[in-house]
């Protein structure tokens, strides 16, 4: 009996720009305009559609760390992610400015900086050579790490917080102008000793700081007699909720600023318990406005937290790219404005 080995198929070669140049029938610079979207040189709309259409019959992809070193940088924006949970209203922000950015011929890399900070960060973050990178201000990336950045080919950095960064383009997110629309929400219902609930949960100060400042600004502005306002620890549990709920009567609190959505349906839920009528006894407002708030009964009235669309900063983010000779700017793109429903 003749034994026949096993024959494995020949390994497929590696499809290369030039096998897409032959197919397509044009050179391999016109493969390489067409497949860097390189808007220098024109290219008419039936030879990119046959230079497409070779590469996907190939399978050819372009490669990345191979552009990325003739250009000095890549067609990537790094967006470092933060410790910090943003909740579904960042979170939608941040996936349409993804799918913005992608649309424009950026890819997107979130990256995990495990702890890193300032020109640490910034250094980790340019080993990638990313093209723009869209720090959140919990890296605390300072003038340094921008430069850090800038001379590993970044072509534009973007923060985005309360905070501006010498050098870098500033996505400007004034936390305090939550707190104020609270405040002045709860001040025109009538409510005068208010409660600002304060997120026990680490981290969590960056956001709960600036909009206890506001809320506290706006009641100090009013100069209204008897007006205050009572910070209030809160963890984001039951037990925790249930004993500041058991002395609630002896604060003597009329309105409470929830700090979100989601503590303000965990404190109602432990007020209602204890027999505190709401909104009779004490008026509630969070922030955020989730869908989960109008089905609660009493309603949540809450703060809408206005984001510019991911398609617009995505735009801005791509005019800084192409154009990054200029002055950095500053961008306020926060805006914040109370909905009165049945729990104040």
């Amino acid at each position: 009996m003749v034994q026949i080995p096993n024959q494995q198929p020949a390994p497929r070669s590696v499809p290369t720009s030039a096998d897409v140049a032959r197919l397509a029938g044009v050179s391999r610079a016109t493969v390489s305009y067409v497949l860097n979207n390189t808007s220098a040189v024109r290219i008419s709309e039936p030879t990119r559609r046959r230079v497409h259409e070779a590469a996907r019959e190939l399978g050819y992809v372009p490669h990345a760390a191979a552009r990325s070193l003739r250009a000095g940088h890549s067609r990537m924006v790094l967006m470092p992610t933060s410790e910090i949970p943003m909740g579904p209203l960042f979170s939608r922000f941040f996936n349409e400015l993804q799918w913005a950015l992608s649309r424009l011929d950026y890819t997107v890399v979130q990256y995990a900086s495990l702890g890193l900070t300032g020109e640490d960060a910034a250094r980790a973050w340019a080993e990638l050579r990313p093209v723009a990178v869209l720090a959140p201000d919990t890296s605390a990336l300072g003038p340094r790490g921008v430069t850090v950045l800038k001379r590993s080919g970044a072509k534009a950095v973007f923060t985005l917080g309360p905070h501006r960064v010498e050098g870098a383009h500033a996505l400007l997110m004034d936390g305090r102008r939550v707190g104020e629309a609270a405040a002045l929400h709860l001040l025109s219902r009538g409510r005068r000793r208010i409660g600002a609930i304060v997120p026990e949960e680490p981290g969590l100060e960056l956001f709960s700081r600036p909009r206890v400042e506001g809320l506290r600004a706006a009641v100090d502005a009013a100069h209204l007699a008897g007006a205050s306002v009572m910070e209030l620890p809160l963890a984001h549990e039951e037990g925790s909720a249930a004993r500041l709920a058991a002395r609630w009567r002896s604060l003597g609190l009329d309105g409470v600023f929830a700090y979100n959505d989601e503590y303000a349906m965990l404190l109602m839920r432990a007020l209602q318990d204890e027999g505190i009528a709401i909104p009779e006894d004490t008026a509630v407002i969070g922030s955020d406005d989730l869908m989960l708030g109008r089905l609660l009964r009493p309603r949540l009235s809450t703060v809408r937290i206005e984001l510019p669309s991911g398609r617009g900063l995505a735009a801005l983010v791509d005019r800084v790219v192409r154009d990054p000779g200029g002055e950095p700017e500053a961008h306020d793109v926060l805006g914040a404005e109370a909905v009165h429903r049945e729990s104040s």
